[in-house]
């Protein structure tokens, strides 16, 4: 449940102010609460809400009361490019902004939208994960059983050649 609003005459930094009072409200309160506030942007703001919420209502089928405005968000347009007089006939620049405003209405947490979903699957136990391994066949044990015959055996040659030249 969308509605844009496209170069709207408003700067981004005033709209964007409205848009954080109202980010996450259910949309009869933004709706109140962007009627009693004296701002351009919020009558701009307040425009497309209705919209989002006529587009809930006409395309989906949905109650538009019981969404909440889930992403409101104000992206900078384009600016006309105006000047102001100075003294010895030059111009200072102005820039007048434009903004571009986006609505998302959704659906709180707690109550989805009436789509079907997919069952998870449930996960299988392999038999091999249930019994347990003696650890003498796993390829660890082997090598480090390997390992540590390998150091015996040269421990035994050491001490052997260590006798064979005391012995002498």
């Amino acid at each position: 449940m969308h509605a844009y609003l496209h170069s709207a005459r408003l700067a981004p930094k005033k709209a964007n102010l409205m848009a954080k009072m109202i980010r996450g409200m259910p949309v009869p309160d933004a709706i109140e609460l962007l009627r009693k506030t004296h701002k351009k942007s919020a009558r701009f703001i307040e425009g497309v809400i209705q919209s989002a919420a006529a587009n809930a209502g006409h395309n989906f089928k949905q109650d538009a009361q019981t969404m909440i405005v889930k992403t409101i968000v104000v992206n900078q347009g384009t600016a006309y490019r105006r000047g102001v007089p100075m003294a010895r006939g030059r111009v200072r620049p102005i820039r007048k902004f434009m903004c571009h405003i986006s609505v998302t209405l959704g659906f709180n947490d707690e109550r989805k939208p009436t789509s079907p979903k997919k069952p998870k699957k449930p996960t299988k136990i392999r038999s091999s994960q249930t019994t347990s391994t003696p650890v003498k066949d796993s390829p660890v044990a082997v090598k480090k059983s390997g390992k540590s015959s390998d150091s015996s055996d040269s421990s035994v040659s050491s001490d052997s050649s260590i006798s064979s030249v005391s012995s002498k």
